[in-house]
This record gives structure tokens, C-alpha cells and sequence, in this order.
């Protein structure tokens, strides 16, 4: 007698779990290995060895025999731009996984929402018109756009009906108008070197990180990811349609607004502190699904690691690359996107 297909969602037999454990502690032995060995590449010759006793220092653990100019490097500047990466890329990894299974829709990613042109309108109100720059800083300003942004999108998508395909077509016109706010604001008010810096911003910058933005991000994606794993079950009936989950017993409606909160909330703090950071959510979840298959109670966590993984290396790369010069991260991650994207669509038209 033949056996029935495993569910989408639905736990692995016993025989499969301890593959699936490996793999989580195999994926963060590797991001925790990433992270060492990123820290060190740069200007600074740094060991890992060196980078762990530092950190081991700041812990409370024996002092690591160091200098402060080395062990400034690692613990103010290395140390955060490497952890804010891995949030960031696990942010986005996750923010595209929860879209693409609520829209339905496999090219989803987070900035479908207009979140990411009303974070940069934002960060460019306060860094050249200065509007607000005594209460709140860039990353205020560009959390604040976000916000915005996604308000404006629910409330466009709501009038016109409110189904999916509407809240993509709110997220389009959203990008096109923000875009447009920052260039006319851009062109008309910065000088050379403000207008330098606005651009290298909004192509992704993880280069000002400190630990006041890596706790911010860490509770942010904290709160949302928790949200989600909640939610997965009902993310599995979604890929079944709207109707289908509804009959499954699914409250479609609060589902779907808490998860799409979660999203913007997410999006809008990756944004805030890095810029416009493309393709991570959209290429990652694919990539996620051809290794744990599209049960969100393994999608959403391994999309996350990957992501984290992903975005540690492409900024070790935008350090080292062109070095002493530093590329924008989100130009890095288009060029390695592009051709990711093209092979979505090649498989999406051969019907894989």
C-alpha cells in the first residue's frame, strides 16, 4: 500500500528529524563561522583568533592582550557592521518568504510594498531639509517614511477591494511616488556632497552600524519573527487560496493583516539602518524552499540563516572588493540578484 504524501506544514517523520536538526545546527555553526571570518577581512589584519578573544574581553571574559585601536576596530566598527548584516539579510530572506506566501506570487519581495521609496524619502527630509533632525536621526526619518509609506498602501490597496493582486499594484504606485518625492527633493535642495551621500544610502550601506542599530533590528525581527512562526500554519493553507484556507478554518483577513504589519514593521527597520538592499527576498526564499521543501514551520527559520549568511559575505565583498573604497552592498547583492532572477523566471516558464 502506497503511502500519502507528506502535507505541506506538516512534521516530518521521526526518521527525517534528526537530518532537519543538523541542518539548523549545521547553518548556524556556519553563519557563527561566517561572522568570525568576516570581522577579520580588511585594511586591519585581524586573526579570528583575535577577533574571539576581543569578544570574549567585552563579555567578561580575560583580557584579550590586544590594543584599544585593534580592539576598537573589532568591538565599534567590525564587530556591529557584521551582526547588523546578518539581521539584515535574515530580515529581508523572511520579509520575502511571508510575501511571496501571502501574495501568492513567487517574484514577491519586500519592497512590492512601497516601504522601501518611503524610507528613503524619509532619510532624505531629514538629512537635507532637516525637517525633524532635532527629535530624530536618518534611520528615524527613514522608519518613519517606511511607516508612511505602508499606511498609505493599505489604505489604497483597501479602496480597491483589498485583495492581493490589489496590494501589489498599491506597492507599485507607493514605489513610483516616493521615488519621485526623493528625486525632486534631491535635485532641487541638496549640494554635491549631500546628494553623494543620499545616493551611496539608498544603493545600501551598512557602514555606519553600531550597537544601538543592532539592538533596534535584533527587537524588531525578534517581535516579527515570532509573529510569523505563529502564523505558519495558516501561511501553509494560503498557498492553497484565499477560499480554501478560509474553509480550513483560517481568519484570512486578521492573518493576513498581522502578517503584512509584521512585513512593514520588519522592512521598514532593515531600511532604516541599511538602505535599499534588493533581491535578498526575493532569490533567498527559493532557494530556502529547494532545501527544507515549502512547510513555513521550516521555510521561515532556514530563509532567515541563509539570508543571514548571504548578506555577511556580500558585505565582507563591498569592504574588500575596491578596497580602500567601499561598495555599496546593495550593488553587490543586484549583481549576484539579476542572474538569480533570470533563472526564476526561466523555470517559471518550463513549468518547474
Amino acid at each position: 500500500m502506497t503511502r500519502a504524501p507528506l502535507r505541506s506544514g506538516a512534521r516530518p517523520p521521526l526518521s527525517r528529524l534528526p537530518a532537519v536538526v543538523l541542518l539548523w545546527i549545521g547553518g548556524a555553526v556556519l553563519l557563527t563561522a561566517s561572522v568570525a571570518v568576516a570581522i577579520t577581512l580588511g585594511p586591519a589584519g585581524l586573526s579570528v583568533r583575535e577577533v574571539v578573544a576581543v569578544v570574549y574581553d567585552h563579555l567578561g571574559g580575560p583580557p584579550s592582550g590586544t590594543t584599544d585601536i585593534r580592539d576598537g576596530i573589532v568591538w565599534n566598527l567590525r564587530l556591529p557592521q557584521t551582526l547588523l548584516a546578518a539581521l539584515c539579510g535574515a530580515g529581508l530572506g523572511l520579509c520575502g518568504a511571508i510575501l511571496q506566501s501571502l501574495l501568492r506570487n513567487p517574484l514577491a519581495d519586500p519592497y512590492v510594498l512601497g516601504v522601501s521609496s518611503g524610507a528613503s524619502t524619509g532619510a532624505v527630509l531629514i538629512v537635507i531639509l532637516g525637517i525633524g533632525s532635532g527629535v530624530v536621526g536618518l534611520s528615524g526619518g527613514a522608519f518613519v517614511g517606511a511607516l508612511v509609506a505602508f499606511v498609505l498602501v493599505l489604505l489604497l490597496a483597501h479602496v480597491a477591494g483589498g485583495a492581493p493582486a490589489h496590494v501589489i499594484l498599491a506597492g507599485v504606485a507607493a514605489t513610483q511616488l516616493f521615488s519621485a518625492l526623493t528625486s525632486f527633493i534631491v535635485i532641487t535642495a541638496a549640494d554635491p556632497e549631500q546628494t553623494r551621500g543620499v545616493l551611496f544610502w539608498l544603493l545600501g550601506s551598512l557602514g555606519g552600524a553600531d550597537w544601538f542599530d543592532v539592538a533596534m533590528v535584533l527587537g524588531v525581527l525578534s517581535a516579527g519573527f515570532a509573529v510569523c512562526l505563529i502564523h505558519a500554519r495558516a501561511m501553509d493553507a494560503f498557498a492553497f487560496g484565499e477560499k480554501s484556507a478560509a474553509g480550513l478554518g483560517v481568519d484570512v483577513r486578521r492573518v493576513r493583516a498581522s502578517l503584512f504589519v509584521a512585513t512593514a514593521l520588519m522592512t521598514a527597520a532593515v531600511v532604516s539602518v541599511a538602505g535599499a538592499i534588493g533581491f535578498v527576498g526575493l532569490v533567498l526564499p527559493h532557494a530556502a524552499r529547494a532545501i527544507v521543501g515549502p512547510g513555513h514551520r521550516r521555510l521561515l527559520p532556514a530563509t532567515a540563516l541563509i539570508g543571514a549568511i548571504f548578506l555577511v559575505w556580500v558585505d565582507a565583498v563591498a569592504r574588500t572588493a575596491l578596497a580602500p573604497q567601499e561598495l555599496p552592498v546593495g550593488v553587490v547583492t543586484a549583481l549576484v540578484g539579476v542572474p538569480a532572477f533570470a533563472v526564476i523566471l526561466w523555470r517559471r516558464k518550463a513549468g518547474r
